[in-house]
């Protein structure tokens, strides 16, 4: 029985976030009620609990995490300020009245929206509510429109410098120093969120090429699947061109450029680039005209609620992965993986497989802070390298967000929607973007200088 707790525990804790319980809770009350019936039955060893403490404070002092509010902060401040709106507007006025502009439009829109918050069902809900009436009005196909904003959408998982990066970069430096502790390795080498966001810059712009490729691809096989726009259906003309560029466009790519190329280049930290992106995401609103005490209340609110979320989900993660590891589940674990057939190449397979299936029932937080710590070491003990597995982890994540049955993204823009769309043209548009993102997969798999080369020549 003692050997069947540690699957137990991360099976009752799935279904009941399965049922709807919230997140945090449902981590820290299941693992710590476990915790109590193994003390009273003799197959826990109390003295675990005693280390909560200080895993709570490491949580709310890891200056990594501070960039989470500011990143957060900076996303909200461009939504609620409409400055998101005015990027859009413009990147449409540029590019709409092509075959298949505004397709191309939404894309970069909701490429740079997703870099900025990292959340998938914000910048998913945002682009449907911005950008779906506009490209439905001027006769693009509804599932061509509905899959093309699901998968920019899930762009947050991959486009740094999102809020996921920077929890996956922490996490996947926890791993990365017990695995080199496991292998003996006591001057332990350290990797940083900067090097994961430089390992997944180059998949994420490329993942974005293919995206538009195939958007030109159809525009031109099918044109009337993504007619180009009339003034009508941009509601502007041609006269409020450069206004709209100069206004609603330049500014927000300035600021979201700035943030992470300081951070590329070293310029700046995480935390202090998200910190200038805050105040420059305020400072555009201020010079638009789009600042005021209420803006800035309902930007602080959403921010505090979001961090708050984040950071209750960590310690609730954290005390799960202590009783896990109380009942032994770190060497049930590395049994299995030893067992299994394949040596290093046949775990990742397996790992992959089940981090994109857990990726229907849960969120990229809960698999990071929850899976990622249990498995992580023991593949990268096996020599893998920690930049290209946190990217390979993120573009899985991406992908299993946008299949159906079971994608979020899926379901968040059928929440925003209402009737306007069919749940079979959203599942119909999001297909041939699953197959472009699992060729990126591949394309990592085979070639992992894809995700290595930046961070080594940085």
């Amino acid at each position: 029985m003692f050997e069947l707790m540690p699957a137990l525990l991360f099976l009752i804790i799935c279904l009941l976030l399965m049922v709807g319980y919230p997140v945090a809770f449902t981590l820290s009350g299941v693992s710590i009620l476990f915790a109590l019936i193994g003390i009273l039955t003799g197959t826990f060893d109390s003295s675990f609990l005693n280390a909560m403490p200080s895993r709570f404070y490491g949580i709310i002092t890891n200056s990594n995490l501070y960039a989470v509010p500011m990143f957060i902060f900076m996303g909200v401040m461009l939504e609620k300020s409409r400055l998101a709106e005015d990027l859009l507007t413009g990147m449409a006025r540029l590019f709409g009245k092509l075959p298949g502009g505004l397709g191309i439009s939404v894309i970069l829109v909701g490429m740079l929206l997703a870099a900025s918050t990292g959340i998938v069902g914000a910048t998913v809900v945002t682009m449907g509510l911005l950008s779906l009436p506009t490209m439905l009005r001027a006769g693009y196909s509804p599932s061509l429109a509905s899959g093309t904003i699901c998968a920019t959408g899930t762009l947050g998982q991959i486009i740094p410098p999102s809020i996921s990066l920077v929890l996956l970069g922490d996490v996947m430096s926890n791993a990365y120093q017990q695995a080199q502790l496991r292998s003996g390795v006591f001057a332990t080498e350290t990797i940083s969120v900067g090097d994961l966001f430089s390992g997944a810059l180059l998949p994420g712009l490329l993942l974005v090429v293919f995206y538009l490729i195939y958007v030109l691809i159809i525009s031109r096989l099918k044109p009337e699947l993504a007619p180009a726009a009339t003034a009508e259906d941009l509601n502007g003309s041609d006269t409020g061109l450069i206004r709209a560029l100069v206004g609603g466009l330049i500014p927000p790519l300035i600021l979201i450029f700035g943030v992470l190329g300081s951070i590329i280049t070293g310029a700046a930290t995480p935390t202090e680039a998200a910190g200038i992106g805050a105040f420059g995401a305020s400072l555009l609103a201020l010079i638009r005209g789009q600042f005021s005490y209420s803006i800035l209340r309902e930007v602080a609110f959403n921010t505090t609620k979001v961090t708050s979320m984040v950071y209750m989900i960590l310690i609730g993660a954290s005390i799960f992965s202590l009783v896990f590891r109380g009942f032994g589940g770190d060497v049930v674990v590395e049994g299995i993986f030893e067992a299994i057939p394949g040596g290093v190449i046949g775990a990742t397979i397996v790992v992959m497989l089940i981090v994109f299936l857990l990726g229907f029932i849960l969120d990229f937080i809960e698999i990071t802070y929850m899976v990622v710590p249990i498995v992580g070491p023991m593949l990268l003990a096996m020599g893998l390298n920690p930049i290209w597995l946190g990217v390979m982890l993120a573009v899985n994540l991406q992908t299993s967000f946008l299949t159906p049955p079971f994608g979020f993204a899926l379901f968040y823009l059928r929440g925003a929607t209402g009737d306007e769309l069919k749940t079979g043209e959203i599942y119909q548009g999001v297909i041939p973007y699953i197959f472009i993102q699992l060729s990126i997969l591949m394309l990592l798999a085979f070639f992992p200088e894809l995700a290595t080369w930046l961070p080594a020549t940085l």
